[in-house]
């Protein structure tokens, strides 16, 4: 049901960072569109946004069929917000016991190879 995690690091300075990932840490990467670079990590990955500031993070689990893992969570009686189509992937939020989001996509995207 969860194939990997999509790990998100805002940044004030995105193209640095990601320079930093490409560069110095030699991490695989596909370009999403526009520069926009997704580093692979075994068995997940990373990507750098643009923030005002940083040190927020953001955890996204991943699924290689949304709708069947939307459909489990029903079955599990785990509050499940509808399927959204975005231009990268579908998504979705799952609520977390504590009360906390959780967001889970299918990605259209194409994926960075795992680093060896």
């Amino acid at each position: 049901m969860i194939s990997g995690a999509h790990a998100v690091i805002y940044s004030q300075d995105p193209d640095a960072d990601r320079a930093f990932f490409q560069q110095i840490l030699k991490l695989p990467n596909v370009d999403a569109g526009g520069g926009w670079l997704i580093f692979g990590l075994p068995p997940s990955e990373v990507a750098v946004h643009p923030a005002d500031s940083s040190g927020k993070h953001e955890l996204i689990l991943m699924s290689d069929d949304i709708h069947a893992f939307a459909a489990a969570m029903a079955n599990q009686n785990v509050p499940c917000e509808p399927v959204q189509d975005q231009p990268w992937g579908m998504l979705t939020q799952i609520t977390l016991p504590g009360g906390g989001q959780l967001g889970v996509y299918e990605p259209k995207h194409e994926r960075p190879e795992n680093p060896d």
